[in-house]
Order: C-alpha cells, then sequence, then structure tokens
C-alpha cells in the first residue's frame, strides 16, 4: 500500500492520516532498532508531499533536518573571532589548499595590489579591553632627516588605509620632531580620536639632563607630549628603561595620577627586565594604582629569549601583554662574493674590553667566529625565502607574527613603497605551515631553552 492509499484510508474512517512508517515508530511493539536508525517524521511534512515514496520522502526529511541542524549551529556564540577571520573574503585570493613544501610546489607570488591588507587582525593589548591591530606604525624612521613632510604624510595615510591603528613615538630615536609632525598630520587628514591609537615614552638616560623617573619628570614629559601631539590624551604611555635610583613607588604613583588626570589611558613599559616588571605590578597592587598593561621589547630570529621564555609568562600571570620591534631593524653586509645580507644590528654586540691583550684576541677570534655563523644563518634564510617567494625581510615578519605571544609588531618605513611590501608579508601567515617553521629552527639552531632550577641544597 502506497502512502497515498494508506491516508486516503484513515481519512475515510475518520481518524487522522498517519503514515506505516509513523506507525512503527510510535508502535511500542516495534523493534528498538528500527527506532534508533530512523527518525520520526511530522505528519505536516507527510501531507506536503504525499506523491513520494517512503523512502524518498525518508531522505528528503533527513536532508531538511540536516539543513536546519546547520542554521542553528551558525547562531552559535564564536569561540574566536581571529579564527573565523581567516576564511574570510579578505584571504579568498591566497590558495590555502595548497601546502607549500620546501623546493618541491612553486611558491605562490606575493599579491602587489592589495586595496586592503589581507591578514590584519585586531587583538586586546595584554589582558586589557583596548584593540590594537597586530601591525603598529613605528614613526622613528618616518620622521628621520632623510624623509621629508610629504613622503611622512604618504606613509601615514597608507598606514591607515591598510588599517594599522596603532602608532609608537620614540624620543630617544626621532626626539621631539616626531610628536610635533604627527600632530600636524592628524590634524590635517582630519581622523576621529577614536580611529587611532598613539603610544610615547618617557625616556630615562644618563646623558639627558632630566635625568631619572621622578614624579616631576614623568608629569612634565606627558604634559610636554600632549602640547606637542596636540592632543587630549595620550592612549598608551610607555617608560623606556627602569630607573635604578628611583623608588618603584614612585614610578608607579605618578603613572597612576597621570591616568587619574585623564592625560593617558593605560601605562606600559619598555626595555624593562620580568623582575622589574613583577616589582612594579606588586607595587601597584600594594597602593592600589593601575598596573602596566604591555612590555615593548626588541624581538626577531636572533633575539628571543625574553619574548619566548618570560613575556608569556608575565602575559598568564599579571595580564602585561608584548608589543614587539625588531624585524626591521636590519643592516646589511657585504660579503667575499659580492653578496648583501641582511643582518640584524643586535647580533654583533661588541664584548667589553679586558686589560689582557691575550684575552682580547680570544674575544676577536670568537667574534669573528660568530659572524661566519651569522652569516651562514642569513644565507639559508634567504635562500628559503625565494622558495616561498618573498625576500629576506617578509619572512622575518611573519616568521614574528607567527608567534602567539606578540599582540603587536611594530613597522617603520622611510617610504610609501616600503611599508607597502612590509605589509605584503601578512600574506605569508598562511603558508608557514609547520614544516616550514621547523626548517627555519634548523637553520636558526637557537630555540631559547629554560635553565633548569638551581637548588638551595646543592649550593649549600
Amino acid at each position: 500500500m502506497s502512502l497515498r492509499e494508506a491516508g486516503q484510508t484513515n481519512q475515510d474512517e475518520g481518524t487522522q492520516p498517519i503514515s506505516p512508517l509513523n506507525a512503527a515508530l510510535f508502535n511500542k511493539t516495534s523493534s528498538l532498532e528500527y527506532q534508533e536508525t530512523t527518525p520520526a517524521i511530522p505528519f505536516e511534512f507527510i501531507q506536503n508531499r504525499q506523491d513520494s515514496t517512503e523512502s524518498e520522502l525518508s531522505t528528503t526529511y533527513s536532508q531538511s533536518q540536516s539543513e536546519a541542524y546547520q542554521k542553528l549551529m551558525c547562531r552559535a556564540p564564536i569561540a574566536s573571532l581571529d579564527c573565523m577571520e581567516e576564511f574570510s573574503g579578505t584571504t579568498a585570493q591566497l590558495d590555502f589548499g595548497r601546502s607549500t613544501s620546501l623546493g618541491s610546489n612553486p611558491a605562490i607570488p606575493v599579491r602587489n595590489n592589495a586595496t586592503t591588507t589581507p591578514g590584519l587582525r585586531y587583538k586586546n593589548l595584554g589582558k586589557s579591553g583596548l584593540r590594537v591591530s597586530n601591525v603598529g606604525l613605528g614613526t622613528w624612521p618616518i620622521f628621520s632627516p632623510g624623509v621629508s613632510e610629504d613622503q611622512a604624510e604618504a606613509i601615514l595615510r597608507l598606514a591607515v588605509d591598510s588599517g594599522i591603528n596603532l602608532f609608537d613615538l620614540s624620543e630617544a630615536h626621532s626626539g621631539t620632531r616626531a610628536e610635533i609632525e604627527l600632530g600636524k598630520i592628524i590634524q590635517k587628514a582630519g581622523w576621529k580620536r577614536t580611529s587611532y591609537i598613539i603610544t610615547t615614552k618617557i625616556y630615562w638616560s644618563t646623558k639627558s639632563e632630566e635625568r631619572g623617573l621622578s614624579r616631576k619628570h614623568i608629569i612634565e614629559s606627558v604634559q610636554a607630549s600632549l602640547q606637542r601631539l596636540q592632543l587630549s590624551y595620550i592612549d598608551i604611555v610607555l617608560v623606556h628603561k627602569a630607573d635604578s635610583m628611583c623608588p618603584m613607588e614612585e614610578i608607579v604613583r605618578a603613572m597612576n595620577y597621570v591616568i587619574s588626570q585623564g592625560w593617558s589611558m593605560y601605562w606600559g613599559t619598555a626595555r624593562w627586565s620580568p623582575v622589574e616588571i613583577m616589582e612594579a605590578y606588586t607595587n601597584c597592587r600594594q597602593f592600589n594604582c593601575v598596573t602596566p598593561i604591555v612590555e615593548q621589547a626588541e624581538y626577531h630570529m636572533f633575539c628571543r629569549e625574553k619574548a619566548e621564555l618570560y613575556l608569556p609568562e608575565m602575559y598568564n600571570k599579571i595580564g602585561v601583554g608584548f608589543m614587539a620591534w625588531g624585524p626591521l631593524s636590519m643592516c646589511l653586509g657585504d660579503t667575499q662574493n659580492g653578496e648583501r645580507l641582511w643582518l640584524p644590528k643586535g647580533s654583533f654586540k661588541t664584548k667589553s674590553q679586558s686589560y689582557s691583550w691575550t684575552e682580547d684576541e680570544v674575544n676577536k677570534e670568537e667574534r669573528l667566529e660568530e659572524t661566519r655563523r651569522m652569516y651562514d644563518k642569513a644565507r639559508d634564510i634567504s635562500n628559503l625565502a625565494e622558495k616561498l617567494g618573498c625576500n629576506a625581510m617578509q619572512l622575518s615578519i611573519a616568521w614574528s607574527l607567527k608567534h602567539e605571544p606578540v599582540q603587536c609588531l611594530l613597522l617603520g618605513a622611510t617610504s610609501a613603497e616600503q611599508l607597502h611590501q612590509s605589509l605584503q608579508a601578512l600574506q605569508l601567515l598562511p603558508r608557514l605551515s609547520t614544516g616550514v617553521m621547523l626548517e627555519i629552527e634548523r637553520i636558526l639552531d637557537n630555540k631559547p631553552v629554560r635553565p633548569p632550577p638551581i637548588s638551595t641544597l646543592a649550593l649549600r
């Protein structure tokens, strides 16, 4: 008997038409196996499809239930929007289905005509509610003597159009000119104050006339920066290097006063040791002051220990985020073959001269050997970058952003073209697979390892 005949028979008897399939499902004497494998089909669904057979009806109902379930799951809360952005339309031009293996597959060319910046993300800085772009603009090379005002304005406009919302100022590198010029450009462009984030530093140096991080120096420095920037407040004030001659209580109380006056929203540190950051946090908790939210430190392929071992611990314990700089602080070195390779400036730190000429000779040989090893690593990294279809600088930027502790990476540029090329490195992130990262680790061979704990009993 077909479904139509069964329904007609039930209607003639004055009862509600029921399908034999549903009758078997709701019958207490039906087999358990049949109930578990075949779902109950509502009467309304059967009445609208009376021309279908039992198998077609069951298949159609299963498909409709599956579609309804998928729609319901799409309305569920998303745990991480950053993960979903990897599959958004901005990255549709990249080939995600193709794994990049060394030397086998041809490299995907990096786009040069991007109107938006694929790979740009916005993250919370530290455990605060302030969301910053994962790439920030360091202004120390932009306002250097060799860059004109028109070039600096073009760089800033390109950064804003690309989605960058953080601008970092450093009095130690560019002096007070950076704050003055940036303030003029902001006023000329008419950008909304809520659309960008300004970070400036209170720099302490033994060569400066205004020495120390006293309450007087901190308050006067913040007020002077506000006047030069022509702004009512600064988003983040960073204390550049700690002052061992000033009590930590005075520093944290002064920063808390700056925030309570509305001159700054947050404060952080730059080039502080983990011990100094923990001491500042402890004093903030003791005296009920605002705690720092970020530490700005150097991080690249040849400087990894602090960023990978200690700053993630600071984030998990006290909520201090990590703002990195360094991938572009490179210099070019000439080899014997006439090639030019990129090398970090901080890789060859001169060791202190001793009073013994024999020790100086040994240190000289060690530095030469270290230079040779560094050149070999740089050459291998450059060759790997060629296989990936980019240059070594772009690979260095993508490698830094690949590490989870980096919440914001500062990039500098002396021209709009250089900034555009640096931003193209964001497209490399999906192609830095596990195999590529392992190959980079093999080349560098400098993964930091935490030293074993020292027992106090063994020292006695």
